[in-house]
């Protein structure tokens, strides 16, 4: 790998790559199994550990907040019915505590934001994308901005982000969960459903419902009323299926096809799930009023394989209420 000028930030300190550097060291299995590796001009960041934080120079309240906000980030269960109301936790769409690359990881929601958002017109804060992820991923209720879960949760995303520059002028490596080139074939629901069967079934049940172990979620469901809603961004076809090329299956990733990873992310999202919050009563109208979201998505469309219109239904999951009072717009106007 010849990177010549790519900087790598690891806590406080601004190395060149190749280097020599434990940090740089937690990357190369990635490599061998088959993630991309930087290129020229990336900023790279390797997000501290629990153990860094125990020997971290800072106070004894403050690490207690970034644990707290680690907890909740892991086992977002324990806020199930008050904050949560499907099988999601943080960590199932944002692995390795949201520390890892082409997962999402959550140290660059902090040095980006604030920043406008196409999803809702208008320039989101951290709390506000957070509040995102409840609304929509875990179809929650959101914690309220300021409160302590809301701190908890954010400070460890700062946290993570700790040496890394804000608004920086590079691109980041291994942000979101990176792309997938388009398929050659259009995405298939019976050849995903091959797919599914093969790589997905033995964790995420046949039907898709997930498992549960002594009432404890041990691998997330990827449809029906205890997974994300029609709102979430894993239900557009281009994100779900960059996280499955990414990182499924679980301790396999990149080890399906492309063309795979796209017709098993058709197949997981042409099925139902709670209601888009955003709904206005009419599938076809929420899908037109918010094209540039659903226009990724199978929401409003038919399933040839046996004619349902997907979101045509008043149907909420678990919680008794479709939109959070929490959601608000803003303008400078």
């Amino acid at each position: 790998m010849k990177i010549r000028k790519l900087t790598l930030t690891t806590g406080a300190a601004v190395l060149l790559a190749g280097a020599a550097s434990a940090a740089w060291d937690e990357y190369k299995p990635l490599f061998a199994l088959g993630y991309a590796e930087p290129e020229e001009g990336q900023l790279v960041h390797i997000p501290p550990t629990l153990q860094d934080l125990e020997d971290a120079p800072m106070s004894p309240e403050l690490k207690d907040v970034v644990r707290r906000g680690h907890d909740l980030f892991v086992d977002t269960q324990q806020l199930r019915g008050q904050h949560v109301f499907n099988d999601m936790n943080c960590a199932s769409c944002h692995m390795d505590a949201g520390r890892q690359p082409f997962s999402a990881a959550l140290w660059p929601a902090a040095i980006t934001l604030p920043d406008y958002r196409g999803k809702n017109w208008q320039v989101n804060s951290l709390e506000e994308r957070v509040v995102g992820c409840f609304t929509y991923s875990m179809n929650g209720d959101p914690p309220e901005y300021g409160s302590d879960t809301m701190l908890a949760i954010t400070t460890y995303m700062q946290w993570l982000a700790k040496g890394a520059p804000v608004y920086p002028d590079q691109e980041i490596y291994g942000r979101g969960y990176g792309s997938v080139p388009e398929p050659e074939q259009e995405p298939n629901y019976e050849r995903g459903k091959e797919v599914y069967a093969q790589s997905c079934a033995i964790c995420h049940a046949e039907a898709g419902q997930g498992l549960k172990q002594d009432g404890q979620v041990v691998f997330p469901p990827l449809w029906g009323d205890g997974s994300y809603n029609w709102g979430a961004g894993m239900s557009r076809i281009n994100t779900s299926a960059a996280f499955i090329k990414h990182n499924m299956p679980l301790g396999q990733p990149n080890s399906l096809s492309d063309q795979e990873a796209w017709d098993v992310a058709f197949y997981m999202n042409s099925h139902e799930r709670p209601q888009d919050p955003r709904y206005t009563g009419d599938v076809h109208e929420t899908r037109e009023k918010h094209a540039n979201f659903h226009g990724r998505t199978l929401y409003g469309t038919v399933r040839e394989v046996d004619g349902h219109l997907l979101g045509d239904h008043d149907n909420t999951g678990e919680k008794d209420f479709l939109r959070p009072e929490i959601l608000r717009s803003r303008t400078f106007d």
